[in-house]
C-alpha cells in the first residue's frame, strides 16, 4: 500500500491546479519528524504496522528537537502523576537503555540544582520531596561546601545533587531512531506538509501538499491538496505547529484545541576557554517559562549557557502553521546573562559569552500562568475516530520520547 502512496507523492509535483487531488488509503500516518514524531514512528513499527511520517522540513529533526539543551532530565521539576512525571522518569530509564544498546553517544554525568542566596533554600526542598515523590532515585541534599568542592567554580549555599541527569547527541539519536523505524518498514516523506484535513465517515482524511507550494501562500486563499491520504491512525506530532494544524481538521471541534504560546530560548557558548569550568550541569532555581540559564555540556566537553526566556508575541496561526519562526540569537541578550549566571559563576569573564543558537518552546501557557501538562488526545477526548494530537510538547520532551511513543501505541492503536 506505501509503494502507491509513495508513487503518488512522487506525482504531486506534475499535478496541475485543476487536477483533483489522488486519495490513497494508508494504515498510519504521523505528521512530523521531530524528536517525539520519530520515536511514535518507530514504536507503530515495531507493532507491525505500515507507517508515512510527514516533514515539511528538508529533513527529520530541523525544529524543537535540534534547538535544545540535549539533557536527559531526571524528572524531578513536575507534578506528581503529571504526564511529564511519569513520561520523563519512563522515558529517562527507556533512553539511557537504548543509547547503550545502539551506540547512540551519551553520558550520566549528574546534575546539580543550585540555591544561590538562603531564600531559595525552601525551594530547594520542595523539588526534591517532588521528585523524590515522582520516583527519582539517588537525589541528595548538599551543603554549599560540599557542592564546590564537587565544582570549585560554583558559588551556591545548598545544592540539589540528581545523580541520574545526563547528556544525549539528539541528531545521533535521531538518526538511530529513523534507522530503526525504516528497518520495519516506515517511510519518512519530507518537504511535504499536511495543510489539514476533513472528517468522511469514520476517518480523517489528511490533505497533501509540496512544501515548495506553500512559500508563497499569502496565508488568506484557500489550499488545495495534491494528494489526500487516508489513514487508519493519523498522530499529529506537529511540535510548534500542532495547535495550528488541527484548527485545519474540519470535523475536530476547536474547543478540544488549546491556546498556544511561544517562549525563545537563546543559547550563549564560553568562549576562549581551554578548561571547562564544570563537569555537571548545572541549574539555578526555576523560572518563570523555563528552568532558568542554566549551564550544560556537549559530548566534547564545551560549555553553554541557556535558554532565557523571551515571550514571543504576534505569532498568528498562519505563521505557526508554515513554521515561520525567527531563531536568530541578537548578541545584546549577552548582558542579560552576565549577570544571571554570576549569581552560581561569579567568575565569568567579561565578553567570554558568544551567540550560538536559539529553540522555541511551544508552551500552552504564557507569561505568569501555571504550567499547564503535556496534552495527549485522542478519540476519547475529541470523538475523532483515529486521530491522535500531541500538544505541548516542550522539555521535557526529549527525555520522554520513547514513553510518549510507547503510549500512544498502547491507548491508541487498535
Amino acid at each position: 500500500m506505501l509503494k502507491h502512496t509513495l508513487k503518488s507523492l512522487r506525482r504531486m509535483s506534475t499535478t496541475t491546479a485543476a487536477a483533483p487531488a489522488a486519495k490513497e488509503k494508508v494504515d498510519c500516518v504521523v505528521i512530523g519528524a521531530g524528536v517525539v514524531g520519530i520515536a511514535v514512528a518507530r514504536e507503530l513499527a515495531l507493532k507491525g504496522r505500515e507507517v508515512l511520517v510527514l516533514d515539511s522540513g528538508p529533513t527529520f529533526g530541523t525544529g524543537t528537537s535540534s534547538r535544545n539543551s540535549e539533557v536527559i532530565h531526571a524528572g524531578i521539576y513536575y507534578p506528581l502523576n503529571s504526564l511529564k512525571a511519569i513520561f520523563c522518569v519512563r522515558g529517562r530509564e527507556l533512553l539511557y537503555k537504548y543509547c547503550s544498546e545502539h551506540e547512540v553517544p551519551h553520558k550520566q554525568i549528574g546534575k546539580l540544582i543550585v540555591a544561590t542566596r538562603p531564600l531559595e533554600i525552601p525551594k530547594l526542598n520542595d523539588l526534591m520531596k517532588r521528585g523524590t515523590a515522582n520516583g527519582v532515585h539517588g537525589l541528595r541534599m548538599l551543603e554549599g561546601f560540599e557542592a564546590m568542592k564537587m565544582e570549585p567554580e560554583l558559588q551556591c549555599v545548598k545544592a540539589l545533587l540528581s545523580p541520574a541527569s545526563g547528556i544525549v547527541d539528539s541528531h545521533s539519536l535521531m538518526l538511530s531512531l529513523v534507522g530503526e523505524a525504516e528497518n520495519h518498514g516506515t517511510t519518512f516523506s519530507y518537504n511535504t506538509s499536511v495543510i489539514g484535513g476533513h472528517l468522511e465517515g469514520n476517518c480523517m482524511n489528511v490533505h497533501i501538499s509540496e512544501s515548495k507550494n506553500l512559500r508563497n501562500w499569502n496565508g488568506v486563499s484557500l489550499l488545495q491538496p495534491e494528494l489526500t491520504l487516508i489513514p487508519k491512525l493519523v498522530v499529529n506530532s506537529a511540535g510548534l505547529s500542532a495547535p495550528a494544524l488541527a484548527k485545519r481538521f474540519i470535523g475536530l471541534d476547536n474547543v478540544f484545541i488549546p491556546p498556544a504560546y511561544y517562549a525563545r530560548g537563546c543559547y550563549f557558548s564560553l568562549a576562549n576557554t581551554k578548561v571547562a569550568p564544570f563537569k555537571h550541569l548545572i541549574y539555578p532555581i526555576p523560572e518563570d517559562g523555563g528552568l532558568g540559564v542554566h549551564v550544560t555540556l556537549d559530548l566534547d566537553g564545551q560549555i553553554k549557557f541557556g535558554p532565557d526566556v523571551e515571550w514571543i508575541d504576534g505569532i498568528d496561526d498562519t505563521l505557526s502553521f508554515l513554521n515561520r519562526f525567527d531563531y536568530s540569537v541578537n548578541a545584546n541578550r549577552a548582558e542579560r546573562f552576565y549577570p544571571e549566571i554570576r549569581k552560581y559563576y561569579p567568575d565569568l569573564r567579561d565578553g567570554s559569552l558568544q551567540p550560538s543558537y536559539a529553540g522555541i518552546r511551544p508552551k500552552l501557557s504564557g507569561p505568569r500562568q501555571s504550567p499547564i501538562d503535556f496534552i495527549i488526545q485522542g478519540e476519547d477526548t475529541h470523538g475523532v475516530p483515529g486521530l491522535v494530537n500531541l500538544f505541548g510538547i516542550e522539555s521535557p520532551g526529549l527525555t520522554s520520547s520513547m514513553a510518549i511513543a510507547e503510549y500512544v501505541a498502547a491507548k491508541f492503536l487498535r
